[in-house]
């Protein structure tokens, strides 16, 4: 009955939350390296080998209807003597191994390690084309490295108690060796120091245990009663109190301010629910709960080829924005519809699609190399039939993040060789005299000759742009060119109290022209809700 508790939780777990695969392998590792360490002991193993074979059958990347009727036959097979179930043993777990290798269950555990150790560009295959993707694990903060000493106090709140904890959790493998059974969630947890703070979670109990059994331990070679209870209620206080202080002082902020919230429930009664709101993948969640809408990225789909398209809009002219939006969206409804209809075929019949709609986009239009496809885009090229409308969401925000979006579509997607990054420069701590504006961090502009110092460099500044919301809400822009021929711009947005230094690919971005500037292709755009945090855009192409 054991084996199956353990077949229906795993198929339970990955239904629930799918990274429970990292939990589920690390055990199955345990469990096989328990069996090696039978078999040169020549002790019994055959049951664990039953157990892993049912773990392998519960973990192979099929429907799980399906792996719940392999489970239970197999079950009922053992429970009920249907057949002499160890006597063709070797031949299950041949199978089982088989059939979790070619249904690619191997492939998640890959994935994690190239996403959160390895951390570097990850390549998209098809049959036809090899594209190069940004990772999106490069960029999150709680999957990047964390110095030792903010992972020993997540963990356990000092390291002190951290390193005591280790003491104590060795000192109860040494007792009671069930305990070996908190090595994988150990590692994962310790996976943290490279993977980030998202992996601590799972040490956290293993080391609350250890620390707990030391301070037991100490306390019962303590005779003296009062000494002893004393030295229980101290040490379990000080062991309690960083982490109590660290969760008072954790104050995050809401997601969404609420009027923000208010700008998306207004888009609910002017969007229809098969519309698309475009957005970067970090607010995907949140669009399609209070607009009711479609979304191409969110928190659970946002992989480096699902996020360029999105990118490459948000961060090129209008333009060639405007066209990708319409391919990105309608190249995702054909997937899917192509993909329902596949469920119906036979295998031989089935429509063979690209990775990735970049991918598809390229070679329907006649190209082997991505490059030349995104240059055609600056063409008059022919545009999938419009299926329905899509919106832009542009939120203030995402300023705080223009640069991690710009990583995903600043990259060759041939070769996966990273292009030169933007100039981009945000501040709100900055001192104004007459002569000079002091942003910080050797960055200084000369107010009348227009000169910029980057640290050593000098440049003549191209524009200076200030922007303002008068009494009546309606957003006033004044500028004033400097030197046409120079790259960089100074922008002051007077409301946000901010100013910005950018570059001329930047300035003349989709999401700048139209959130910063509210400067859009009335032939392209139309403008649905504008407010000084977040602005709707309607895509009329």
């Amino acid at each position: 009955k054991y084996l199956m508790f353990t077949a229906l939780d795993i198929i339970a777990y990955r239904w629930w939350y799918p990274q429970s695969y990292s939990l589920e392998f690390a055990f199955f590792g345990l469990i096989s390296i328990y069996i090696l360490y039978q078999i040169v002991k020549k002790e019994e193993f055959k049951f664990y080998l039953v157990l892993i074979s049912f773990m392998m059958f519960a973990m192979i990347g099929l429907d799980n209807l399906f792996k719940f009727i392999i489970v239970t036959s197999l079950f009922i097979l053992l429970k009920y003597k249907v057949i002499l179930f160890y006597k063709y043993l070797y031949y299950i777990f041949t199978f089982s191994l088989l059939l979790f290798l070619i249904t690619g269950g191997f492939d998640p555990i890959w994935n994690q390690l190239k996403g959160y150790v390895f951390k570097d560009l990850t390549s998209t295959s098809g049959e036809s084309i090899t594209l190069h993707f940004f990772t999106v694990m490069q960029t999150i903060r709680e999957a990047g490295s964390i110095p030792f000493e903010i992972f020993a106090n997540r963990i356990s709140g000092h390291t002190i108690t951290f390193i005591a904890s280790l003491i104590g959790y060795t000192l109860l493998v040494f007792k009671h060796r069930i305990m070996l059974l908190g090595l994988p969630m150990l590692g994962l947890g310790f996976l943290a120091y490279t993977g980030g703070l998202r992996f601590t979670i799972y040490a956290i109990p293993i080391l609350s245990l250890g620390i707990a059994f030391l301070i037991v331990e100490i306390s019962i070679l303590i005779k003296n009663n009062i000494i002893k209870y004393t030295f229980l209620i101290i040490t379990t206080i000080a062991i309690l109190v960083p982490n109590i202080v660290h969760v008072i002082k954790y104050k995050v902020p809401t997601v969404f301010t609420k009027d923000e919230v208010v700008t998306l429930d207004k888009l609910k009664s002017i969007a229809s629910r098969e519309d698309y709101v475009v957005g970067w993948w970090d607010y995907g969640y949140q669009i399609r709960y209070y607009s009711d809408v479609k979304t191409l990225s969110d928190g659970g789909k946002k992989s480096g080829s699902v996020n360029f398209p999105t990118s490459f809009a948000l961060t090129k002219p209008q333009e060639i924005a405007s066209k990708m939006l319409r391919l990105d969206v309608e190249y995702t409804e054909k997937r899917f519809e192509i993909n329902k209809k596949n469920k119906n075929l036979k295998e031989d019949d089935k429509i063979i699609l690209e990775p990735s709609n970049i991918a598809q986009m390229t070679l329907d239009y006649g190209f082997e190399d991505t490059n030349d496809f995104l240059t055609m885009l600056d063409t008059n090229i022919t545009l999938p039939k419009k299926s329905r409308d899509i919106y832009l969401y542009l939120p203030n925000r995402m300023l705080n993040i223009y640069t991690t979006v710009t990583l995903f579509s600043n990259i060759d997607l041939m070769t996966g060789i990273k292009y030169n990054n933007p100039f981009f420069y945000k501040t709100t701590k900055y001192k104004n005299n007459k002569e000079n504006i002091n942003f910080g961090n050797g960055i200084t502009l000369t107010t009348k000759t227009g000169t910029l110092q980057v640290r050593n460099k000098k440049t003549s500044i191209k524009r200076f742009v200030q922007t303002e919301y008068d009494k009546k809400g309606k957003l006033q822009v004044f500028k004033q060119t400097i030197n046409s021929r120079a790259n960089l711009n100074v922008i002051f947005m007077k409301n946000y109290n901010q100013f910005i230094i950018v570059d001329n690919n930047t300035y003349n971005s989709l999401y700048f022209q139209l959130f910063v500037f509210e400067n859009y292709d009335k032939n392209l755009f139309e403008a649905i809700i504008l407010t000084p945090l977040a602005k709707v855009y309607k895509l009329k192409i």
